[in-house]
């Protein structure tokens, strides 16, 4: 497949897929997530036996793209409720990738981008990394990634996260478990294929395995937790504050609340 919002190679067993929209922080698009479905679907039909995810540029992920951000506001009930479960099979496709999966996170990852690099299994980050889920600065809701974070660094931690939207440093996100390790950012590409390395020395029977059954545990409760969030997701879009939200952040101005 031709792709035009990322690139993917493989040498040896270890895919690597590139957000590859620098100009834009490698931002979301419709096409984007379009095309990462796609790729995570032909990859699992393929050798690989290690998932690589990266950034170009200086940027992992910014999140949504300003362009999908405008178009919103003027989409259908049915539309925004389509956008939600197309954006919850992206997260899941992640998630539950039959192979190992390791974010090489070489600089901003936010909201969306955010939730891309930590649903992977191994969150390895550059010391210039960020993190954070801006949503509710925009009036916004940070929905459907909460089904995993609270699973991930627990409720009181996450509370903190998706209620303030603060940007955190890639020291205080291995602090509270949100990545696995950190490294300079020269080493960041080097680290993460040592590691694609030493799991390409296990069984790929086993880790497959092993990965079902890990993600066996969550399926029940994760299904009906994914459904709540995609309602509310949709449901946020038609407020009178995601509408002054995303208008205060496209005109580069303070929001004007009234809580609608």
């Amino acid at each position: 497949m031709d792709y035009q919002t990322l690139t993917l190679a493989e040498q040896g067993g270890i895919a690597r897929l590139t957000f590859n929209r620098p100009a834009k922080r490698n931002a979301i698009s419709y096409e984007l997530i379009d095309e990462m479905l796609a790729a995570l679907k032909q990859l699992q039909s393929g050798a690989t036996k290690v998932l690589l995810i990266t950034g170009a540029g200086n940027s992992f992920c910014s999140g949504m793209d300003l362009e999908n951000l405008k178009a919103i506001t003027s989409r259908t009930a049915a539309e925004n409720r389509k956008d939600s479960e197309t954006m919850a099979r992206l997260f899941r496709s992640i998630y539950e990738f039959p192979r190992p999966t390791i974010a090489a996170v070489n600089g901003p990852a936010v909201g969306g981008g955010c939730g891309i690099a930590t649903l992977c299994d191994f969150t390895i980050a550059s010391t210039a990394a960020k993190f954070g889920y801006t949503e509710v600065r925009i009036g916004f809701l940070p929905a459907i990634v909460s089904a995993w974070l609270v699973r991930q660094i627990g409720e009181k931690a996450a509370r903190d996260l998706l209620l303030t939207g603060r940007i955190v440093s890639a020291d205080e996100a291995l602090r509270i478990g949100l990545i696995t390790e950190t490294v300079a950012p020269a080493r960041l590409l080097e680290r993460a294929h040592e590691l694609a390395f030493e799991l390409l020395k296990n069984s790929p029977a086993s880790l497959a395995a092993t990965k079902k059954l890990l993600n066996s545990y969550s399926g029940r409760d994760l299904k009906w937790q994914l459904e709540a969030a995609i309602e509310a997701n949709a449901a946020i879009r038609a407020t009178k504050d995601f509408h002054e939200g995303i208008s205060s952040f496209l005109e580069k101005r303070e929001p004007k609340w009234t809580g609608d």
